[in-house]
C-alpha cells in the first residue's frame, strides 16, 4: 500500500503512542504482509533517535511450529524472547495476518502450553516494562470481516486510527473521576443482569497510548463481587476459533456456567487455570467511528456504546488480584439496534442504550469526539 496516511500513522505510533526518545530500543513485532508500515515506522524511529529492531512473523509457519510444540522447546523460546524483551524500551506490535483462523486447528492443549509457557512470560515483561502499542493493519481479510470493500475499509481504518486522541484523552477525565468514586456497578440488557463492585480499583483511560485504534476507560471488578448473568452479543475470535452466543453466569466472582456455539470448547478455555473463570477487566468503549463488530478485538472492544467484561488476567494498573494465562475481551454492545441496555453506578443511570445520560459524561457521546 502506497499511501501518505501510512506516514501519518507511523508518526502517531512512534511520537504519540510510544514517545520514542533518543537511544531507546524499539521492537517492531509484525505479523503478515505489513512491510510498508514497518518501513515507515523504522524511518520514524530513526528520526526520533531510537534503535529499531524487527521480528517478522508468518502465521502459517507459526501454526506448523505449534502443531508439534513441546515444553522443552517452548521453554527455550521463552527464555530467548524474555531476554530480548528485557532489552527493549518500546514495543510496536503490527498485526496483519491474512486469516484470523490460521491457528484454529492447533489442538487446545498445544495452545494452552503456548499461552502459559511463552505468551504470558513475555507479556509479563512487555506490558509493565516497555512503552507499548499494538494495532491491526488493513488488508482484504479485515475488509471482508467488516463487510466492506477493501478501499472502503482502508478509508475507515485510517479515519479511526488517526483521530484526535488528545481530545479524547481530555474528555475521558470525567469518566475516570466518576468510576474511581463508584462502588456498585449494574449492567443490564437482553439476557444480561450483572452486578459487581469496582470500589478501590483505579480507572485507566486509553486514548491512543497502548492500542491503535483506541477509545476505552477500564478498571476491574473486585474479584469475588461479580454475580448474575451476561449474554454477549458480538462474535469473538480466540486462539483461532470464533465463538458466538456466549453466555456466562457468575457466582461470587466465578464463572459457574458458560455456554456458546461450542460449549465444550469454551469451557476448555475457562479451565486453562483458576484465574480464567474470574474477571480481570471491565471497560467502557467510546470510539465514535467504530460502530459494529468485525471479529477483531482491537477494534471491537472500542465500539461506541459498548463495554467489555474480560475473563482472565487483570492489568497491573487496575489490579484486582486475578492472575491467569488468558485475557479474553468479550464485548456487549448496548445501542438500540443491538438490543439496548443500561449501565448503573451506585444506583444512578449513567448510560442508556449506548449514550451517556448525565451531564458530566455527555462529552463522551460520539458527536462530541469526532
Amino acid at each position: 500500500m502506497k499511501d501518505s496516511r501510512i506516514e501519518q500513522l507511523a508518526d502517531v505510533l512512534v511520537n504519540y503512542s510510544t514517545t520514542v526518545q533518543p537511544g531507546e530500543n524499539v521492537l517492531i513485532y509484525a505479523i503478515g504482509q505489513v512491510h510498508d508500515l514497518v518501513k515507515a515506522v523504522i524511518s520514524k524511529v530513526y528520526e526520533a533517535g531510537g534503535h529499531p529492531y524487527v521480528q517478522l512473523i508468518d502465521q502459517t509457519i507459526q501454526r506448523e511450529l505449534l502443531l508439534g510444540a513441546n515444553e522443552t522447546q517452548l521453554g527455550v523460546m521463552r527464555d530467548a524472547d524474555v531476554s530480548f524483551m528485557k532489552k527493549m524500551d518500546c514495543y510496536i506490535g503490527i498485526r496483519g495476518g491474512d486469516n484470523i483462523s490460521e491457528l484454529a486447528d492447533v489442538p487446545g492443549d498445544k495452545m494452552q502450553l503456548y499461552s502459559k509457557l511463552l505468551m504470558r512470560p513475555v507479556l509479563d515483561v512487555r506490558v509493565p516494562e516497555t512503552k507499548w502499542v499494538v494495532l491491526r493493519y488493513p488488508n482484504p481479510s479485515m475488509a471482508q470481516l467488516a463487510n466492506m470493500s477493501t478501499d472502503g475499509f482502508e478509508d475507515f481504518y485510517f479515519k479511526v486510527c488517526t483521530l484526535d486522541y488528545g481530545k479524547m484523552d481530555s474528555a475521558m477525565d470525567s469518566l475516570v473521576e466518576l468510576m474511581e468514586k463508584t462502588d456498585k456497578v449494574r449492567l443490564t440488557g437482553p439476557g444480561t443482569d450483572l452486578t459487581f463492585s469496582i470500589k478501590g480499583i483505579p480507572a485507566i483511560k486509553c486514548a491512543g497510548n497502548a492500542n491503535i485504534p483506541d477509545g476505552e476507560v477500564f478498571t476491574a471488578p473486585v474479584r469475588d463481587s461479580v454475580n448474575g448473568t451476561i449474554s454477549y452479543n458480538t462474535p469473538s475470535p480466540y486462539q483461532g476459533y470464533t465463538y458466538d452466543n456466549i453466555k456466562l453466569t457468575f457466582k461470587d466472582g466465578k464463572i459457574i456456567e458458560a455456554t456458546a456455539n461450542d460449549t465444550e470448547k469454551i469451557n476448555e478455555v475457562f479451565d486453562t487455570d483458576e484465574g480464567a473463570r474470574y474477571v480481570g477487566e471491565f471497560a467502557i468503549g467510546v470510539n465514535p467511528f467504530i460502530q459494529n463488530p468485525m471479529k477483531d478485538i482491537l477494534f471491537d472492544e472500542k465500539i461506541d456504546g459498548s463495554f467489555h467484561f474480560t475473563p482472565g488476567q487483570a492489568y497491573d494498573e487496575a489490579f484486582n488480584g486475578n492472575k491467569s494465562s488468558i485475557h479474553w475481551d468479550l464485548v456487549m454492545i448496548q445501542r438500540p439496534e443491538w438490543g439496548g441496555g443500561e449501565i448503573w453506578f451506585d444506583d444512578r443511570l449513567i448510560r442508556k442504550d449506548g449514550r451517556f445520560v448525565i451531564p458530566e459524561l455527555e462529552c463522551l457521546n460520539p458527536e462530541n469526539l469526532k
